[in-house]
């Protein structure tokens, strides 16, 4: 049994599909069916139910999936534990991002990172599910870390810390009838045409999360995964809707009140509550000192 032939197979648990996970690890399909194909014959079982047109993993596919995972992770930190002793650190960071970043300036991070670790890439990763996306990426080991708005994982594999926080406010156009107030209450946007975001996003549970505490029930109208076309729909005098104060300042032409009581909305970083390698462990300080600063 070889490393590679865990990788493939954890590539192919991971996607649940032979062509997109050879896509995923560069490899061509036939190379990863016929890898796959001799793990199985060494190990007397057959990982995957192909007997579908959607291939699922067998009860003992499942049960050694975890034991791969936990193999190849046990590489990586071993391989991990000398780059301390290289002349500079290598390999690949994911990294997951949101919508907006609140009051951490992502692009210069990674600008500063790249100076210092020339030979180490970030690559950045989206989801519509957003953070609870991400946070079940982490769990899966299919990502490194990410930027999150949910405080805590359904998982004990991850780690969650708080980066920054900013209040929430309400964005409208300028002829809304709730334009000209100081202060919007919650209250307020009882029955309102509103613009909603995805369930997996943090803003989305912290609006519902607020909304029932004060007991109201906003018209949902949209909802989107962009921020720039919730901008457009308000815009449009379609709708109103509430964001970080940070993406709503991206929109000057909008009216941004602030809300009453208060709705925060928080930038988490999530990591694998394992030990992680070099390169990992350097994003995170980078992170962090921009943060702290």
């Amino acid at each position: 049994m070889e490393l590679r032939q865990l990788e493939y197979f954890v590539a192919v648990a991971a996607e649940l599909n032979f062509s997109r996970a050879a896509q995923r690890i560069h490899v061509v399909q036939s190379a990863l069916s016929a890898s796959v194909a001799r793990l199985e014959k060494e190990l007397g079982v057959e990982l995957f139910d192909r007997s579908k047109r959607q291939i699922v993993l067998t009860p003992p596919g499942e049960v050694f999936l975890q034991h791969a995972r936990d193999v190849i992770h046990t590489a990586q930190r071993a391989q991990a534990s000398v780059a301390d002793y290289r002349d500079q650190l290598t390999g690949t960071v994911t990294l997951g991002t949101l919508m907006s970043w609140g009051g951490l300036n992502l692009a210069a991070v990674l600008e500063e990172f790249r100076r210092l670790h020339p030979l180490v890439s970030v690559q950045l990763r989206q989801s519509l599910t957003g953070s609870a996306g991400h946070l079940d990426a982490i769990a899966d080991g299919k990502m490194d870390l990410a930027l999150v708005s949910l405080s805590s994982s359904p998982s004990r594999l991850v780690a969650v810390r708080e980066l920054t926080h900013e209040p929430m406010v309400f964005v409208c156009e300028s002829s809304h009838a709730l334009a000209r107030r100081r202060h919007v209450s919650l209250g307020n946007l009882d029955g309102l045409d509103f613009i909603n975001f995805p369930r997996g996003w943090g803003i989305r549970q912290r609006l519902d999360a607020g909304f029932a505490e004060a007991g109201v029930h906003p018209t949902s109208a949209y909802e989107v995964a962009d921020y720039a076309i919730a901008a457009e729909l308000v815009r449009h005098r379609l709708a109103a809707t509430v964001l970080p104060i940070s993406a709503a300042e991206r929109f000057p032409d909008l009216r941004t009140i602030p809300l009453s009581p208060s709705l925060t909305w928080t930038l988490y970083l999530a990591s694998a509550a394992s030990q992680t390698g070099g390169a990992v462990k350097a994003l995170v300080d980078t992170i962090t000192r921009y943060v702290e600063n």
